[in-house]
């Protein structure tokens, strides 16, 4: 069983040291050749007591991190891209155990959405340095995501993003991987209900894209929504009408702030639950990895991953005390109207 740490959500990492766990992807863009200088770097930084468990193939991963759970850390740290983490996640979720973040990938848009610095050193520094918050966790049918889970194009575009492209190009592998997949997209149909009866069904056509999201950043830096957080209790649900092209360019021009939400034709919501109906069925991204499959339920859990963040970190503003349940505030679905659009 993991140590329990008896630490308030948002109070700083305690002085004495913490026995931790380095698990790092190796097959991620940047893993097989940190691995060793994590390590090392988190040994200066103090965490003397650091067993280091290394993947080297994506097959390797759950299993590593669910024996490097059982071990019984106080701190997980995990270096590799967004699936990775997102497998992290789904193991310590709900336990004492604190995931550390070392943004190893391409996109990295958990540690973007942690406000957690992109090198390896300043990494290590926030993990030395920072705070332990709770963060929300994403599930698809009972999978895990911490980012945002979608289909249509981002499915087309994740089909794209192969390896050597990765390696090649970086984090332009994304707006290159998008480009080739809207050329041969085929539109879509599909129906949003919500089970906490928050907003009417939805019967939406001619789509390019659903999605939802948990936290705040995805694709390499795009914004969910202008207000979207990853400890506000609401995952942000957005559709995108096909349109012309016209219409494209001005929605992409405002993928960065999120305020692409606002234009006609996409339609944004905020809900703590959505299912999800096409028809045929469509293959859904889950954080970069397609394992899902509609029609699929989108559902949250509050405050499920205890995370390390910078000091100064903004990521979990809204952030509760470890010991606060659901049950310990109001049921009442929390929809904020200045965040949604019809």
């Amino acid at each position: 069983m993991p140590a329990t740490t008896d630490r308030p959500a948002g109070a700083p990492l305690p002085s004495r040291l913490q026995r931790a766990v380095l698990v790092v992807n190796a097959a991620s863009r940047r893993g097989a050749a940190a691995a060793t200088e994590a390590a090392t770097l988190l040994r200066r930084a103090g965490y003397a007591d650091l067993l280091v468990r290394p993947v080297r193939s994506g097959s390797e991963l759950a299993r590593t991190i669910d024996r490097a759970v059982a071990s019984g850390p106080d701190l997980l740290v995990v270096g590799g891209g967004d699936g990775s983490l997102s497998c992290a996640a789904d193991r310590v979720a709900g336990t004492d155990v604190v995931l550390g973040v070392l943004p190893l990938g391409t996109a990295n848009d958990f540690a973007r959405t942690l406000e957690v610095p992109a090198d390896l050193p300043g990494a290590v520094e926030a993990l030395s340095s920072g705070r332990v918050v709770d963060v929300d966790l994403g599930r698809v049918d009972g999978r895990a995501f911490l980012n945002v889970a979608s289909l249509g194009l981002s499915v087309a575009v994740t089909e794209r993003l192969t390896p050597g492209l990765k390696r090649r190009l970086g984090p332009l592998a994304y707006p290159a991987a998008t480009a080739a997949a809207y050329r041969s997209l085929t539109s879509f149909d599909a129906r949003l209900e919500f089970p906490g009866s928050d907003h009417p069904d939805l019967e939406l056509t001619d789509l390019l894209q659903v999605a939802v999201g948990n936290g705040r950043h995805y694709g390499g830096g795009n914004a969910v929504a202008p207000n979207a957080s990853i400890d506000d209790h609401l995952l942000d649900v957005y559709a995108i009408e096909r349109g012309t092209w016209r219409d494209h360019v001005s929605i992409a021009r405002f993928l960065k702030d999120g305020t692409f939400v606002e234009h006609e034709r996409v339609h944004h919501l905020t809900t703590r639950a959505v299912r999800v109906s096409t028809d045929p069925g469509l293959p859904v991204n889950l954080d970069g990895e397609v394992v899902a499959r509609t029609p699929a339920d989108f559902t949250l859990e509050r405050n499920a991953v205890r995370v390390v963040v910078p000091h100064d970190s903004r990521a979990a503003d809204l952030d509760e005390p470890t010991d606060q349940t659901p049950d310990d505030t109001d049921d009442t679905p929390e929809t904020d109207s200045t965040r949604s659009t019809p």
